[in-house]
């Protein structure tokens, strides 16, 4: 059996990025098997008549995603099984890559001078407590009752001895799973639903069945038949605009979604990291379930990303086990980054970025409606992001790939799929991780790719 060569007419610029593509193509094809040692970089090279640093580049890729394995003396082997989880972003920004694949907030210069500042303000009035304190409860008190007052811009009602403190909501989201799924456990959530919950569940050990949505979220009937014949212990859900699909959960869904885990007495976590940024949402799923709801939001989409702080708010039973499992797995969430998220809440500085951010973003989904002029895709007018299906029988992997060789990455919808169910080919664009500029310009390559020919362009080197 011959072993699969790369193509070299295929190959284009940046040509260590088109060269591993192909091998992943051909990986995820089964036209390399697992196990198969690759040639080496030199042998490559000279048949490719590329570099032996373009191979080398391209070789590193591919270890980088999980494709291919790298051994001192013996070479390079096909790698595919049993390989952790790719993430849906660019776990590296490269200076010639347009990245609309992260999830970020739009962020301009103004930010990191308000944080420097923060920072100067903090040198000068850093408490003792929040330098010299292994205690929570010596750290907090102060923190948590300011959280109180932002969490009302959340819709929320919550006591300061009700809330933790976290490192972000992956801090968060962690915590209150933790505290509700044990071992052997189901988690429900959405068919398409939050990318890091899969590699979760494996490593706390709790199963998770994706249910069925709609264009209103979770449909409530799903979520009651799984709850008769599954050991459901908890659903997770995002119902306001950060979900991959930028759904806005109405408050009647919100309510049916409550009263179905009353009726099973199942625990509720609700993602909500974009809290007061989107204007006019329905109350919260916790403002209908108060008693079952582990409610979680942050600052980093809204305010900045260097600001990694959050809230995890929970009702009376399960105040001890959130606080246990905190200590456990953070301690603590890091008091001077603390420290400047409350005094950000009490001057006013955090609800203006807010404000600001809600702005841009309607920018960005201007831009996005005049770029994709006649696509049919989901976005919110506050959201960070849109959902594009993509048309017909076009390959999901195969778009994301040309839009990466035309110096695009965008997420493949894959990435968030829960369910074993049919699946219709998507990807997820972020509208607020670059400039203005770059931003037209990278949809203008996904208009493009929509509207052109599905094969793949035979370009020379």
């Amino acid at each position: 059996m011959t072993l699969w060569q790369p193509d070299p007419v295929l190959i284009r610029r940046p040509a260590y990025l088109s060269l591993a593509d192909q091998f992943a193509r051909a990986i995820h094809d089964g036209r390399l098997a697992n196990g198969v040692r690759l040639p080496t970089h030199r042998r490559l090279a000279d048949d490719l008549k590329l570099s032996v640093q373009t191979v080398s580049r391209a070789y590193e890729e591919l270890i980088r995603r999980g494709l291919i394995s790298g051994e001192v003396g013996r070479g390079s082997f096909v790698q595919t099984q049993r390989r952790e989880p790719e993430p849906p972003y660019l776990p590296e920004r490269l200076g010639e890559v347009i990245d609309l694949s992260i999830l970020k907030p739009v962020c301009e210069p103004m930010h990191l001078e308000k944080l420097k500042q923060a920072l100067g303000w903090l040198a000068e009035n850093l408490p003792s407590s929040s330098a010299l304190s292994f205690r929570p409860n010596m750290v907090f008190p102060r923190h948590r009752a300011v959280a109180v007052e932002w969490l009302k811009l959340c819709g929320l009602e919550a006591s300061p001895q009700n809330i933790s403190l976290t490192n972000g909501a992956t801090a968060g989201m962690t915590v209150a799973l933790m505290s509700v799924a044990p071992p052997g456990s189901t988690v429900a959530t959405e068919a398409i639903g939050h990318h890091t919950l899969i590699p979760l569940a494996r490593y706390l050990g709790f199963n998770l069945e994706g249910l069925p949505i709609d264009g209103n979220g979770l449909i409530p009937e799903a979520l009651d038949e799984a709850c008769r014949l599954s050991n459901i212990r908890a659903v997770f859900v995002q119902p306001s605009v950060i979900n991959p699909t930028a759904t806005l959960m109405d408050a009647t869904r919100r309510e049916q979604i409550a009263a179905v885990a009353r009726k099973h007495d199942i625990a509720i976590i609700e993602n909500d990291v974009l809290g007061p940024l989107v204007e006019g949402r329905p109350p919260a799923v916790a403002a209908f379930a108060p008693e079952r709801t582990l409610y979680v939001t942050s600052f980093t989409k809204i305010v900045v990303p260097g600001l990694r702080i959050g809230y995890l708010a929970v009702p009376d039973r399960y105040v001890a086990a959130v606080a246990n499992r905190h200590l456990v797995s953070n301690w603590m969430a890091t008091p001077m980054v603390a420290e400047i998220a409350t005094r950000w809440v009490t001057d006013g500085t955090a609800i203006e970025l807010v404000n600001w951010q809600r702005g841009a973003l309607k920018r960005r989904q201007e831009i996005a409606a005049e770029m994709l002029a006649g696509v049919d895709y989901r976005a919110h007018r506050d959201g960070l992001h849109l959902w594009l299906e993509l048309p017909g029988d076009r390959s999901e992997e195969s778009f994301v790939a040309q839009a990466r060789l035309r110096g695009v990455a965008i997420a493949p919808g894959t990435s968030f799929r829960i369910a074993d169910t049919p699946w219709h080919p998507a990807v997820r664009i972020s509208l607020g991780s670059t400039t203005e500029g770059e931003l037209r310009a990278g949809l203008s390559v996904v208009a493009k790719l929509l509207l052109g020919d599905p094969e793949h362009l035979l370009l020379a080197i």
